[in-house]
């Protein structure tokens, strides 16, 4: 007869959640271990607020759960962003929380060309909304600088075609910043090196750059993925200094060229495009100090031919001093007749003036400067004896004033006293008061301490019957071991000390305060051997 079925499941194993959830997930793991997945990105919204990323990968029917831990997701070279195809590298494992298998990514990259051109392009329409590429915020190059900063790999061939350009067109200085021009860290390195030399001071020990030059040589859209990063064309956009961006061949389009003040179609192309020919400028000046000095020679003979001219229509000495001449002789014998006229018209003058002067007049003008000078004084007087009478009445009104503010003043004194002395009372009173309470609860406090003080002393079991040994260096004795033969000791009772000696064959004791003798008891014999013990009682010794 066939077994029952619900016999046999009740036969089988049993396993708890977790047991299970454990065992799927190392069987997942055992099984796949580290794969490549292809998919678009869904479900992404950024990093979560821990840094780790969660979203999905799928396809036409299937999709799988991914996340990015925050320190691989700063590592990556790519970001992932929603939408975008990649090819994605991790580890598949399982989540026992919700009961699904999900993906641990590690490294992520676009899924061909087409993913490159559709993230390329959407960035490059996001940083052209935020005014980067703008021709208005772009910088004129230097027409001859003195310092060029150069950002390329030191160990490629971009930095000799450049240097050996500007060699043969104007040799001019050349910082070089060493960077990695492709691979993790290259976006970075290119920023920094940007951001260092515009922050350089001027007059510093490494001269600040007049012109920067970003040049890589050609190479795949991979290769050239740095210089398409943000970072980057954030950094080429915010440059104070103009920047010629040299990236790639001719047909080699990238975002840092759209940033840039200028765009080379090569590194070569580049260098040509910041120094002009030397020679072509000394042959040029060269025409241009010839046709200045035909020009000065030129210039020279027609200021001598105008000259020349002006100095034919100019009149001679003669003719330009005959009419002054006769003006001056018209004057000359005029002057007589005008002198002699002169001398008469003052004569009478004179004449008319005199004869006012007379003693009379003279006599009369003098009384009435006497008359003039009494009247003034008269009035002077008389204004000196009113501002005087006035200067008194506006003192005594002071006077009464003064008076009046010094009585208020002192009333305003008094009172202020006796209140100053009613608060004082006050005040003592209060201080007395808080004087009697603060020794009375230190009084208490006293004597709490010594009621305490008394509870915790070591005398108080002395008086019950205990005695206290001490060492000749008078620290306690609390084991009988610590006593050598012949050792000195002090017994300390309620009511005195005791100086004893520890031996072994016999026991002499003195006592400091030696006890009452009791008349009515006579003494008994010290006994030489050592007095048996009860077995209750301990040995001092």
């Amino acid at each position: 007869m066939p077994a029952n079925p619900a016999q046999l499941l009740a036969n089988s194993p049993e396993y708890t959640v977790s047991e299970l959830s454990s065992a799927l997930k190392r069987t997942v793991e055992d099984t796949y271990g580290h794969v490549r997945v292809r998919g678009e990105i869904s479900g992404f919204r950024g990093p979560h607020a821990s840094g780790h990323c969660y979203f999905a990968l799928k396809d036409e029917s299937a999709k799988i759960e991914a996340v990015i831990w925050k320190g691989v997701h700063g590592r990556m070279r790519f970001k992932p962003q929603e939408g975008l195809e990649v090819i994605a590298t991790g580890k598949l494992t399982t989540y026992p929380g919700s009961s699904k298998y999900q993906i641990v990514i590690e490294a992520i990259e676009p899924a061909g060309i087409g993913a490159l051109m559709a993230l390329m392009e959407e960035r490059k329409r996001k940083l052209a909304a935020e005014g980067l590429f703008d021709e208005a915020r772009k910088q004129l190059l230097p027409w001859l600088p003195e310092v060029i900063g150069v950002v390329t790999s030191p160990t490629g061939a971009v930095i000799r075609d450049i240097l050996h350009r500007l060699e043969d067109r104007f040799p001019r200085r050349v910082l070089v910043w060493p960077v990695r021009v492709q691979g993790e860290g290259s976006a970075e390195q290119i920023a920094a090196a940007i951001d260092g030399f515009n922050a350089l001071p001027d007059g510093g020990p490494i001269p600040r750059p007049d012109l920067l030059i970003v040049a890589r040589g050609g190479g795949s859209l991979e290769d050239l993925w740095s210089f398409n990063e943000e970072i980057v064309v954030r950094a080429a956009a915010g440059s104070m200094i103009p920047l010629i961006s040299a990236v790639g061949h001719e047909t080699d389009v990238t975002l840092i060229d759209f940033a840039a003040d200028q765009r080379a179609p090569t590194p070569t192309a580049a260098a040509e495009m910041a120094v002009p020919v030397r020679s072509d400028l000394a042959v040029k000046i060269s025409n241009l100090a010839a046709r200045a000095l035909v020009a000065w020679k030129r210039g020279h003979d027609d200021r001598r031919a105008e000259l020349r001219s002006a100095a034919r229509a100019l009149p001679g000495a003669g003719e330009l001093l005959a009419i002054p001449r006769q003006t001056l002789d018209n004057a000359a014998a005029a002057l007589p007749r005008a002198l002699r006229a002169s001398t008469h018209l003052h004569h009478r003058r004179f004449t008319r003036i005199s004869g006012g002067l007379t003693l009379r007049v003279l006599r009369a003008q003098v009384t009435h400067a006497k008359q003039s000078v009494a009247a003034t004084g008269a009035r002077l007087t008389h204004s000196a004896q009113v501002v005087l009478r006035h200067r008194r009445d506006r003192f005594a009104g002071l006077v009464v004033r003064l008076r009046a503010s010094r009585l208020a003043n002192v009333q305003t004194q008094r009172d202020r006293l006796a209140r100053d002395n009613e608060r004082t009372r006050r005040l003592a009173e209060r201080a007395r008061r808080a004087l009697v309470t603060l020794l009375q609860r230190h009084e208490a406090r006293i004597t709490h301490s010594g009621q305490l003080l008394a509870a915790l002393s070591y005398r108080g079991v002395l008086a019950r019957g205990f005695a206290l040994v001490r060492d000749d260096a008078g620290q306690a004795v609390r084991s009988a071991t610590a006593v050598g033969s012949g050792a000195r000791l002090t017994l300390e009772f309620t009511d005195g000390k005791v100086n004893v000696t520890s031996d072994t064959d016999q026991t002499v004791a003195t006592s400091s305060n030696p006890p009452r003798s009791n008349p009515t008891s006579e003494p008994k014999p010290i006994s030489r051997r050592r007095a048996t013990k009860p077995a209750d009682q301990g040995s001092l010794f």
